[in-house]
């Protein structure tokens, strides 16, 4: 191994590059590289398409800010690729550090959910969801998703169901299927919380019928003030009402976002 490796090696951000587990599209992405030595074929075996296989290697390249799989040119297959020795490592480590989560998770009883032990993120709304239907539009992909029962046991299919906007290449990396468990992650800057009586129908946006249980009041009374809003089922959301309008607790209310504010992890 070069110089240049081993200082590549030492600046592996691993942390970075293994926020989710080694269940992860992108991870296994490489697994298949490593297997097949080719992207293609890793591809084809993912269940992805080509573009969206190197998606995945860019953005964990990105994430461990050094080069994780190289291309190799002739031979007599007409070239394909492999793992440097950083993509290794990092497929190494997502193995064992998958290995040792399932192994701790084993011995404290417990069954892991999606994400719910390796996300962190600044998006408040974490919504342990369903995926109940998955529609393409062109190059873009319509995920509808049920909040299903909530911690009170309430909650069912007639609900308002939440939708995310995404792109078919993300759609394609996670996998998603009709009954597949997700977490649907959202700013709460993103939600806009208004009276039940209120006209928010749109095409392309989210509302969620609940009401208001807690209430954060803004310095000023021209600003916007912060709500909790309790979903069916219990579960809650946090969002802003409009400029100078002051809901209530317990008032009756919609929480509306754009499709494309949702974010899905699995």
């Amino acid at each position: 191994m070069g110089c240049a490796q081993c200082e590549a090696m030492s600046k592996i951000q691993l942390g970075q590059a293994l926020g989710q587990t080694s269940t992860d599209k992108r991870v296994d992405i490489l697994r298949l590289i490593a297997r097949t030595g080719s992207i293609s074929q890793a591809a084809r075996d993912a269940g992805v398409s080509y573009k969206a296989a190197w998606q995945a290697i860019d953005t964990l390249t990105n994430l461990a800010r050094v080069a994780l799989v190289e291309k190799l040119v002739g031979g007599a297959g007409g070239g394909g690729a492999r793992l440097t020795p950083a993509g290794q490592q990092l497929l190494d480590t997502a193995q064992a550090l998958e290995a040792a989560r399932q192994q701790v998770l084993s011995g404290a009883g417990v069954l892991a959910s999606p994400g719910a032990l390796a996300l962190r993120t600044s998006m408040r709304n974490q919504i342990p969801c369903t995926v109940t239907a998955v529609q393409y539009k062109g190059r873009m992909v319509r995920v509808v998703m049920s909040l299903g029962r909530g911690f009170d046991g309430a909650g069912d299919a007639t609900e308002s169901p939440l939708v995310s906007r995404i792109t078919l290449e993300s759609a394609e990396l996670l996998g998603l299927r009709p009954g597949m468990p997700v977490l649907a992650l959202f700013k709460a800057t993103a939600v806009l919380v208004v009276s039940a009586q209120s006209q928010v129908a749109s095409a392309d946006k989210n509302t969620l019928p609940g009401s208001i249980q807690r209430v954060a009041r803004a310095a000023d009374r021209s600003e916007a003030d912060e709500y909790a809003v309790c979903l069916a089922g219990g579960m809650l959301i946090a969002g802003f009402g409009m400029a100078g309008e002051h809901l209530k607790k317990s008032n009756e209310v919609v929480a509306c976002m754009d499709e494309t504010a949702v974010v899905i992890a699995q």
